[in-house]
This record gives C-alpha cells, structure tokens and sequence, in this order.
C-alpha cells in the first residue's frame, strides 16, 4: 500500500534563501528586533506569509526567553464583559498590536476572591511575558501581586489608588475623560440649557468615571447635587438614574451622560415619561461606540475616543518594556477626545 506523501515544513533556512538574507536576519524579523530594515522586514514577513513559515516555539522561547503570550486580565464578571462593546473595542485593538509581534492573547477574569491565587499561580509560572489589567478598584490585589512578580504590565485607564496603595508610577493608557465631559457639558451650555444634569458611573471605583464627573463640575461647579446620579456604565442603570433624575429634578433641560451604554438607557426613560429629545432635553453621552450612537432614537451626539486604538496602544507599551526591558519607557498614554454632533443635542 502506497504511504501518502508528507509536505516537507519550511524551515529558517527555506525563509532566508528566498528572501535572500541571512538566517540571523530572518530570526531577527520573526523576534521584532529593531535592527533591521523596514523593507527587510516587510519582504521576510511576506515570504513567512508564502512559505507558511511557523516558527519552532520551543526553540524560540529558549533563544529570547519569551512565551509569545501576553495575560489580558480583567476584574468584572466573564458574562458581563463579553456583553459591554467598550471591552470588545479594547480587545480588539490588543489582538491587533498582538499579531504583529506574533503573539496571543490569554484572557483572565477576577470573579470570585479565590480566582486572585489561580491567576497569581498563572502569571508567576512563566506563561506569559507581560500583562495588560482592566477594571481594577482602589485595594485590589492585582497591582501588587504583579510588582512582587516582576512582570511588564500596563493598565487600561489610569488607576485609581488609595493613598495607602503601595504600587504607583504604573504604565496606563486611558482617554481624556475630563477634558471629553467638559466639551460635552460646554455645548449643552452652549445651547442655552440652564438644568444639566449628569449620569456617573461608578466614580469610587472607576478613575473614567471620577474624571468625567469632575469635567462636567469644571464646567458648571454651582450644580445641585440633586443635578447627579450614579449609575453602573450599564444600560439598565442608565435608564434608573435617569428616572431617579427626572423625579428629583422635572424641569431639568438637557443631562450629559458618562458612557453611551447608559445613555441609551437615559433616552428610553426619557421616552417612557414623555420627553422629547432634544427639544424638552438635550443628552449627550460618551465613548462614540457607533454601533450604539448611531441606532438610538434620535441618534446620539457623543464624545469620541479611540478605544481600539487605546488597546494597541497599551500592548505596543506592554511590549516597549518587554523588549527594551533597559530603555527609558513612557508611564502612561492620554487619546485625546472630541466632540461627535448627532441628534440628540
């Protein structure tokens, strides 16, 4: 009986006869070391891409002492993040910067207090290079249990720290949320709206959220307390706060809201009670997630921010102290923010 055929892998060798270079440059290329010239890189790249070149992992890790794996960890329940297009933005964005180093993202969730052990077994078992954290609170263990471990790490928004928290100067890459709200706030004062009442997110726990309440304060310091609701950046608390809102203050005219999930919760209270958007109240919200923007009724005038761009971002600085472990790094990314005019104001 006739055994099939076995497709010989390309090799190293294979990659740097034809792309003409030497085996040293090759590996350079598929390791991302800086010495190497770009059209040199983007001819290896294309020949790995012709050869169905796949690099010897084993072999890899013991020559740069790298796994090719970076942890994606997260404080919020699986279920809730995989629903929240924020998240899926950031991740994407991640994936991206990912690829082009050749490496893969390892997704971590802190749910309950014993998965804190779990993922400090993982991330301290040599699994992963570096790590990129979300959705940590003041006290949470994760800051420290990273520093005791030595590893990269890069947080998605600015931490928000006790003064008593140990671990500071982290590396963060977040969008300008004060500046974002004030530019919402102002417009809304711009269209002669004197009640403007705004909907938080959680601003003890989130530093976005703590940060758009102090842009939309900047910009009118003498509102009532009445004038602010905390909510929890999810639609269903979106439209509580703003029915808590309209009960404490009917004859508010226009209320800027902290993300555009909870906006398009605010707009449905809004329209539940009979208000009509924007003539009765003017609503802005914020993040410019089109998928939500541009569906509500009316559609949503928002502030922007790149937030796939901002996970890119913080795996290209994860993998600037991974890979220049000696150069001097940059502690932390600022996107600016703009204003998106739709219908809703």
């Amino acid at each position: 009986m006739t055994q099939p055929t076995r497709t010989r892998r390309p090799t190293l060798e294979d990659v740097a006869r034809r792309s003409g270079v030497s085996k040293s440059t090759v590996s350079r290329v598929i390791n991302s070391e800086a010495r190497v010239r770009a059209e040199v890189v983007d001819r290896v790249r294309e020949v790995i891409a012709e050869l169905g070149y796949v690099p010897n992992q084993a072999a890899r890790q013991l020559v740069t002492h790298r796994t090719g794996a970076v942890a994606v960890v997260a404080t919020q329940p699986e279920n809730r993040l995989f629903l929240d297009p924020f998240f899926d933005r950031h991740l994407r964005g991640i994936r991206r910067e990912l690829a082009r180093h050749g490496a893969q993202a390892v997704l971590l969730f802190l749910d309950e207090p014993d998965d804190y052990a779990r993922v400090a077994d993982y991330l301290g078992g040599g699994h992963v290079d570096g790590a990129l954290l979300f959705s940590l609170r003041p006290g949470d263990r994760l800051p420290q249990m990273i520093d005791r471990l030595g590893l990269p790490a890069v947080f998605g928004g600015r931490p928000l720290l006790r003064d008593a928290d140990p671990v500071r100067g982290q590396a963060y890459v977040d969008g300008d949320n004060r500046g974002g709200a004030r530019q919402a706030v102002r417009h809304l004062v711009s269209l002669g709206r004197t009640r403007i009442a705004t909907v938080t997110g959680p601003y003890d726990q989130e530093s976005s959220a703590a940060d758009r309440l102090a842009g939309y304060q900047d910009v009118v310091p003498d509102a009532s307390a009445q004038l602010i609701e905390r909510a929890d950046y999810t639609q269903r608390g979106g439209a509580d706060a703003m029915a808590a809102l309209l009960d404490r203050c009917p004859g508010l005219d226009a209320v800027f809201v902290a993300s555009d999930l909870m906006a398009s919760g605010a707009l449905q209270t809004l329209r539940e009670r009979g208000r009509r958007v924007p003539q009765d109240v003017a609503v802005v919200g914020f993040d410019d997630l089109r998928e939500i923007a541009e569906s509500t009724e009316p559609p949503l005038t928002t502030v922007h921010q790149d937030v796939e761009e901002m996970g890119r971002l913080m795996a290209r600085l994860l993998f600037d102290r991974t890979e220049h472990p000696d150069a001097p790094a940059l502690s932390s990314v600022v996107v600016p923010t703009r204003l998106v005019l739709r219908k809703s104001a």
